[in-house]
């Protein structure tokens, strides 16, 4: 069977790091990091372990992050992250399906080409072509 574009990754957003990372930590023991203001404040939570190309061992098992949440975007809530093969091709079949690109693909560096979208009901998620490792 072909690849089916598993969920990898999920996001929420935050309004303040140091209770997030205090809530989650506590709350679920999760391994939360908080990046730089070179990748927008952004704070990943290792939900689970992860191998040498930072892939979860656990099938199933997904970790996930967190974004300030920003005033002028409303429509930023929880969502999840898709693997898919061709990120260009997804975007294709987004549209095509009905649903709404927001925007141009992303590179995150070492993680791989990134791009929101929402579904046909409004939903925003978002796509992932992880980079070659």
């Amino acid at each position: 069977m072909n690849n089916i574009n598993p969920v990898v990754h999920f996001e929420m957003p935050y309004e303040n790091h140091e209770r997030l990372i205090n809530f989650y930590s506590q709350a679920f023991g999760w391994q939360m990091q908080k990046m730089g203001e070179e990748m927008g404040n952004y704070i990943t939570a290792a939900t689970a372990e992860i191998d040498e190309n930072r892939m979860v061992k656990t099938p199933g098992a997904i970790n996930g992050g967190f974004f300030p949440k920003n005033p002028d975007l409303k429509d930023l809530y929880p969502s999840v992250v898709i693997a898919v093969d061709n990120i260009t091709e997804a975007m294709k079949k987004i549209k095509a399906s009905g649903g709404e690109v927001l925007g141009d693909p992303m590179e995150i560096p070492g993680i791989g080409q990134y791009v929101s979208f929402n579904d046909t009901e409004g939903n925003r998620v978002s796509i992932l072509q992880p980079a070659k490792m």
